[in-house]
This record gives C-alpha cells, structure tokens and sequence, in this order.
C-alpha cells in the first residue's frame, strides 16, 4: 500500500518551534518532488514550500520566508519541514505532498500523485 504519512503536529505558542514529518511507505522519494501545503479555516490551500529530487533547489512562498525550513532524506524516505518563530496565521492543517516533476526549473511544477493525511497546527497564547 502506497501511503504518505505525516507526523509532528500539535499547539505551540507565538515564538515557538515545531518539525513536520512525512514518511513515504510503498514507495521511494528519489525521484519526487517534495511540497508541503497549509490549509487555514476558511481558506483555499495553499503552498508553502518545495524541494526539489535532488535537495539542490528550494521555494519558499513569502509568509514563511526565513522562518520555515524544507529538507528531505531520501535514504529513510523522509520529508521534513522546520517551523520556527511560529506566529497565530500559521495556524492551519499542513499538508505534504509528492510526485514527478512537470517541467523545470521551479519545484512547483509537479504532478501530486501523493498526499499525506494531515498535520493539524494550531499556534495560540
């Protein structure tokens, strides 16, 4: 069975740090591109950073920025994203997210064959 599953979420407060995992089961990450993606109530999803097969390149989208920080380990079929100086907006339900590249050069441009379950992250006071 071909499954992404995620782990690591949970209620931190303003300032403080959290790590996402998603473990691939079924299949190997070498030739994927990794995302991640939040959703927020009430709001569409949306993408939040990206890797590309071989760690040479990454995204950032602007609201995470020098804050959040995307890896992979391709060895023990691991993604993993590094949250810190987490604020209250990045309170939402975050998503990963693999598959083959569509097209060079942005990491972006990737068929989603796989999703994880979802991370619920709730950043409160």
């Amino acid at each position: 069975q071909l499954q992404f599953v995620e782990s690591g979420g949970g209620l931190v407060q303003p300032g403080g740090s959290l790590r996402l995992s998603c473990a691939a089961s079924g299949f190997t990450l070498d030739n994927y591109v990794i995302a991640w993606f939040r959703q927020a109530p009430g709001k569409e999803r949306e993408g939040v950073s990206c890797i590309s097969e071989s760690r040479i390149s990454t995204d950032y989208r602007d609201p995470v920025k020098g804050r959040f920080t995307i890896s992979r380990d391709n060895a023990k079929k691991t993604a993993y994203l590094q949250m810190d100086s987490l604020k209250p907006e990045d309170t939402a339900v975050y998503y990963c997210a693999a598959g083959r590249r569509l097209y060079q050069p942005t990491c972006w441009a990737f068929r989603r064959d796989y999703w994880g379950q979802g991370a619920q992250v709730t950043v409160s006071p």
